[in-house]
């Protein structure tokens, strides 16, 4: 069963988030501590985190709602070129600008109201209109996009390589 999924088996993740924001205070109140913290994966490089700056993060370090508009596009994509490749459709460039929508509530809540990925594909082989209904796939496939509680819309474009 090379290169396919067993069918009910469990997978984990771990990892650790340590947050490094304390300025000798605590949380001693909302400007006392910086939001910054550390993402660690055994084996992998640390991820250095931050809330958005609108809630007093860090701008030069990745937030958690862009983590995950960033792991619904990778999951998205690793689903589309997995289905590619046993769908003799030859991809040669993806890129993906996606963009997520978070709305925040009066008592400091929030949720995401949706995500609208944007791939675009570059093939050199394989039918372009094949390539494009994949992605429909792809999306059902994913298992993030599975996982969460709002749309994750598509608008993908497929460019085939001319001919040399």
């Amino acid at each position: 069963m090379s290169g396919s999924i067993r069918p009910h088996s469990a997978h984990r993740y771990a990892v650790t988030v340590e947050w490094t924001g304390d300025e000798g205070v605590g949380t001693r109140d909302y400007r006392s501590y910086r939001r910054d913290h550390v993402v660690r994966v055994r084996g992998k490089p640390d991820l250095a985190g931050s809330s958005d700056p609108e809630f007093r993060g860090d701008a030069r370090r990745h937030n958690p709602e862009e983590l995950l508009v960033a792991a619904l596009s990778a999951c998205h994509m690793l689903s589309y070129l997995h289905l590619c490749a046993v769908n003799a459709v030859v991809v040669t460039g993806y890129t993906d600008d996606a963009e997520g929508t978070m709305e925040t509530d009066a008592d400091g809540g929030g949720r995401f109201t949706g995500v609208t990925l944007r791939p675009r594909v570059r093939i050199a082989s394989g039918d372009p209109g094949r390539a494009l209904e994949l992605h429909e796939l792809a999306h059902r496939r994913c298992f993030i996009a599975s996982s969460v509680n709002f749309p994750v819309r598509h608008a993908p474009t497929v460019e085939p390589v001319p001919a040399r």
